[in-house]
């Protein structure tokens, strides 16, 4: 029969050990082990003692000790592509903040849209001994992903590869894109331009298709002129939309693939001496922070940052536990501000 626990004043100084909760409640410090990682199978009454044990020595787990005890480091692998994105650092927090709450820990790197430093960034983290690997989108291929699930689970982000031990989660950055210019076009908009992002990525090339998609809907014919494409940042958006107001092409509205281009894209037209929504309507895509902060409030597509690094990380957490995760990310929406007008005049030449 299990002893009851030491009362208070029979404790040790010094700080709580494995060992002393295991002396504490009469059984060997493998079944305490066992039990806090939830592995073992003993009576109600030892568990019981172990629990009473616990809170009268005050004893805090170790999660790390524990991880390694089931062989686990109880660390998380996440491959950014930058750390100071302001929507990757916004999913990041979600990860952190849930991986956290189950006693992990998040290893950040960031692999710049290069499939080479995401390989090496792959590397390092396994030769850090991390439970799973998170990957918000980047470039390395299916092959590598796979390969690499054949050693810890994985979820990535940005594409939609089946593969056993491998979770993808992906946004229709298409409908969102639709979303947008439909909006214009119901406005009045037929003359809209697009800021895209790079096309060697599988989301910017769908922000595209869905811009067509809005204009074909509605029977205005798709111009190429019309499309500049960026790099995603801000200096990308705001060359782009200087190289579209220096060209003949004539537009009232103009799209943009993220919020950070079309931060960039409001400034080339300020320098223009161009009103936004006035003289011509701005639309975004990812409703960052400072969008409802710009002037005038940007509208723009949501994409839940915070939601889709909880969501990675409770998808890997399932994986973990041997489970299989069905989560999915929100359907797009449109949130309106105040940087479209109804249509006024085409701007161009």
């Amino acid at each position: 029969m299990a002893r009851p626990p030491a009362s208070p004043s029979a404790r040790k100084a010094g700080p709580v050990t494995l060992g002393m909760v295991a002396e504490a409640s009469g059984v060997s410090p493998s079944t305490v082990s066992r039990i806090l990682n939830g592995t073992a199978v003993v009576s109600a009454e030892k568990k019981a003692a172990v629990d009473r044990a616990i809170a009268e020595l005050g004893f805090v787990p170790n999660p790390i000790a524990r991880g390694l005890a089931g062989g686990r480091t109880m660390s998380i692998g996440v491959i950014t592509q930058f750390i100071d994105s302001p929507f990757f650092g916004v999913a990041m927090r979600g990860i952190e903040e849930t991986l956290s709450e189950a006693h992990y820990s998040a290893l950040f790197v960031s692999g710049h849209w290069d499939v080479e430093v995401e390989q090496r960034c792959i590397d390092t983290l396994m030769g850090r001994r991390v439970d799973g690997m998170i990957i918000l989108n980047g470039r390395v291929g299916d092959a590598a992903l796979r390969q690499l699930a054949k050693q810890v689970p994985t979820v990535v982000t940005g594409r939609s590869i089946k593969a056993p031990n491998v979770y993808a989660m992906d946004y229709d950055h298409r409908e969102g894109a639709r979303l947008a210019t439909q909006h214009l076009i119901a406005r009045g908009h037929r003359d809209i331009a697009h800021i895209g992002g790079d096309q060697s990525h599988s989301d910017a090339r769908e922000r595209l298709a869905g811009y067509q998609t809005a204009l074909e809907a509605a029977g205005i014919p798709f111009r190429p002129a019309l499309v500049e494409c960026g790099n995603y940042l801000e200096e990308g958006g705001r060359q782009a939309a200087e190289r579209l107001l220096a060209s003949p092409q004539r537009f009232t509205a103009l799209f943009a693939a993220n919020d950070q281009m079309a931060m960039g894209a409001a400034v080339a037209l300020h320098k223009a001496g161009l009103r936004v929504p006035q003289d011509v309507s701005l639309v975004g895509f990812d409703d960052l922070a400072l969008a409802m902060h710009m002037t005038p409030p940007l509208t723009t597509v949501h994409q839940a940052s915070l939601e889709l690094g909880r969501l990675t990380a409770q998808a890997l957490l399932e994986m973990l536990a041997g489970g299989k995760p069905t989560l999915k990310l929100p359907e797009p929406r449109l949130v309106e501000r105040d940087s479209v007008a109804a249509v006024a005049r085409s701007i161009g030449r």
